[in-house]
């Protein structure tokens, strides 16, 4: 098990997310692409599928906790508040029960939210609250279908799509 790697990739993981204080988009975009391929990284290093999902939901819930911190000042600041209570209620049933399938009923809308709405303050500034508005049909379509396609395909039939496409 190589321990320095391994513990470069999890501090990555803790770390990452305090730089959307100050770039919310670049680190939550960022943060993703590093929560998409963490476990193809940590698990071959030799991490255990069971110590990797602690530290994987762990990381997660510090992700969300810093979304809310970010966007407090944000117009949609109660609709990120009242997805982080929908998420953290599908947090503490899994830990409760161990039984990843409650990712599926308690979706993370937060996550892809936060990308695309710090993406429009990023390139609207002012006007990304009225662009929100504008696009919300469209935007809120595409997180739900993501978001229910990604939580189906991670939690109930445990498609790993680095294997389905790399092979690996």
């Amino acid at each position: 098990m190589n321990v320095i790697l391994i513990g470069i990739v999890i501090a990555a993981k803790f770390l990452l997310p305090f730089l959307m204080l100050r770039f919310p988009f670049w680190a939550s975009a960022s943060n993703f692409i590093l929560d998409t391929i963490d476990g193809d990284i940590l698990m071959p290093l030799g991490l255990e599928f069971g110590t990797y999902q602690l530290i994987d939901k762990i990381a997660d819930y510090v992700t969300y906790i810093l979304m809310v911190v970010a966007a407090r000042k944000w117009e949609i600041r109660k609709l990120i508040i009242g997805l982080f209570a929908f998420r953290t209620i599908g947090q503490l049933l899994y830990f409760a029960t161990g039984n990843e399938v409650i990712f599926f009923f308690f979706p993370n809308f937060l996550e892809p939210l936060f990308i695309v709405y710090s993406f429009l303050l990023m390139r609207y500034k002012k006007n990304a609250h009225a662009k929100y508005r504008k696009h919300i049909i469209p935007i809120w379509a595409c997180i739900i279908l993501y978001k229910m396609w990604n939580e189906w395909n991670t939690h109930i039939a445990n498609i790993e799509l680095s294997q389905v496409f790399f092979g690996f």
